[in-house]
């Protein structure tokens, strides 16, 4: 059964970074039915263990991505996603699929910065104006410089499902399962 929820991740995954790249979204139809197959999957299985190890990989999984929703820097087809992710694989490898997701993330960010060279010189710029102000005022002023248009968005699902499928193949290295129960 661990692998037909593995499967079923996989499958997920590929659709969210599919709908990700085209509309930069995550719909809730990809998305809660994840959650409630982690859920019952993992219920069906394991009884109320399963159910358990479910609940705590959605809640971790929910969690750390609720923060920067908050912030206004995530999307809440991530959060939920990541909320799926977890409710699949469980608070073990859910938390290693989110720290090797921030690490895609980031260079996902910074491959997108490179490729727009304006914005990371307007970045730089503001960095090193924040920095010698600070030296020489002992305050924060913000003027920022701004290049033409806008910052390119991130479409993060292709982030979480490098973070994922990275977890998964771990885990799998160390337990022969894609997840650890």
């Amino acid at each position: 059964m661990d692998f037909v929820i593995a499967a079923l991740l996989l499958a997920a995954l590929v659709a969210a970074v599919v709908t990700d790249v085209r509309s930069q979204r995550i719909p809730n139809l990809l998305t809660f039915p994840l959650i409630l197959a982690g859920l019952g999957l993992h219920t069906a299985t394991g009884g109320l263990d399963g159910l358990l190890f479910s609940l705590g990989g959605f809640g971790l999984g929910f969690g750390v991505m609720f923060i920067p929703f908050l912030m206004g820097v995530m999307g809440a087809g991530d959060v939920k996603l990541m909320a799926g992710v977890g409710a699949c694989l469980g608070v073990e490898t859910a938390f290693i699929a989110f720290l090797v997701t921030c690490l895609a993330g980031g260079i996902y960010a910074l491959g997108m910065l490179l490729r727009h060279m304006d914005h990371l010189k307007a970045i730089l710029a503001n960095f090193r104006y924040t920095i010698l102000a600070f030296l020489t005022t002992r305050t924060v002023e913000y003027t920022p410089v701004t290049p033409e248009g806008s910052l390119p968005r991130l479409c993060y699902g292709v982030a979480i499902a490098a973070g994922t499928v990275t977890a998964m193949a771990l885990t799998m290295i160390e337990t022969g399962a894609p997840f650890a129960r």
